[in-house]
């Protein structure tokens, strides 16, 4: 065992009440058990326990340490489970329910990573909107949720989370490129890339030119991210997105990301994760890879 069975011998005593209690428990003789304490109350010049006429009772700094070593305990049987999980990930099966731009960018990425260093989990990548995605966590039907302003939930617990805007997306060589921030009325001239109704950022987009006082006419509708991306790669349309969505092109320079000024209100992407349930370690380990994908200086 990694922790001395001290830890052990004073967690029982407390429970128990008695040495000789804890030394039948622990299959240990009591003198032992009794040499260990004294040896460590001299060590720390504090009793650790009142000796009663029948038992013993934590003192106050008895209760101090008890705390400590219940904590190291539980980390020590979490990790002793760890240890067991990462015998057999060799196999089994990951859930993550998230958006279609986040699951052809961020989340295949991570998963391809995943996947190199444990090639025997299957990862399960289903797209949905924000409030399935809270459902099929809730319900223990995925086992990860990745969702732009997932609602609040007594059922799940938020792994990472960070605040983000929609931005300009278009080519490395379309002619607004080369600002750091663009006004929306110079996006007016060249085609526009919009989300079909159906899709939220339609509305975010929608009423972002509209509360600017511009009229204006998209030359492309789309319910698909990927066609989007697409687009704005092929010339000087401009599509409206945020960096999570085009993560891998920004990495290898197909696309470019530049921020709209005064347009967009932050919205929050999460990785989230049932809580007070168990979580194997395949899940765990993939939600670290998606962080890391998600990391700013990682995009």
């Amino acid at each position: 065992m990694l922790h001395s069975r001290l830890l052990q011998y004073i967690d029982e005593v407390a429970r128990l009440g008695s040495i000789r209690a804890a030394g039948a428990r622990l299959h240990v003789a009591p003198s032992a058990i009794n040499r260990q304490i004294l040896l460590l109350e001299a060590e720390l010049d504090q009793p650790l326990f009142e000796r009663l006429p029948r038992g013993m009772r934590p003192t106050p700094a008895g209760e101090a340490l008890l705390a400590h070593i219940r904590r190291t305990l539980q980390q020590y049987r979490e990790t002793i489970a760890d240890i067991r999980d990462l015998h057999a990930l060799g196999s089994g099966e990951v859930v993550i329910a998230t958006m279609t731009g986040l699951a052809s960018s961020v989340v295949a990425t991570a998963a391809t990573l995943f996947r190199a260093r444990h090639p025997q989990v299957r990862i399960s990548i289903r797209t949905m909107t924000t409030l399935e995605i809270l459902r099929a966590v809730e319900n223990s039907e995925a086992d990860l949720g990745l969702g732009f302003n997932v609602p609040a939930s007594t059922q799940i617990e938020v792994c990472w989370q960070t605040n983000t805007r929609l931005g300009v997306v278009v080519s490395p060589r379309h002619p607004l490129a080369h600002m750091d921030t663009i006004p929306l009325a110079q996006c007016t001239p060249y085609p526009l890339i919009f989300a079909d109704r159906s899709m939220v950022i339609h509305g975010i987009v929608a009423e972002a030119f509209a509360n600017a006082d511009l009229d204006i006419e998209p030359a492309f509708h789309t319910n698909s991210i990927e066609t989007m991306k697409r687009l704005a790669t092929s010339g000087e349309a401009i599509a409206f997105l945020s960096e999570f969505d085009v993560a891998d092109e920004l990495r290898d320079g197909r696309l470019a990301f530049r921020k709209v000024r005064d347009a967009f209100s932050d919205n929050i992407v999460s990785l989230v994760r049932r809580a007070k349930h168990g979580h194997g370690l395949a899940g765990f380990l993939l939600a670290e890879e998606i962080v890391n994908v998600l990391q700013p200086d990682r995009i």
